[in-house]
């Protein structure tokens, strides 16, 4: 079983996000995480992006 990390936010709502605790993540795990983010957030993936 792997090790994963818990990203939470509550705003704009409650949202729980697993994350593997890989050294270095997939580029299409870290384009599904930042989707999801973005999402939530109301933004465009890109705009997330910008934002960090």
């Amino acid at each position: 079983m792997g090790s994963h990390i818990i990203l939470e936010t509550a705003a704009p709502t409650h949202h729980r996000l697993a994350v593997p605790a890989h050294q270095a993540l997939r580029v299409g795990t870290l384009n599904s995480i930042l989707r999801a983010v973005a999402t939530h957030k109301g933004l465009s993936r890109d705009a997330l992006i910008e934002s960090i």
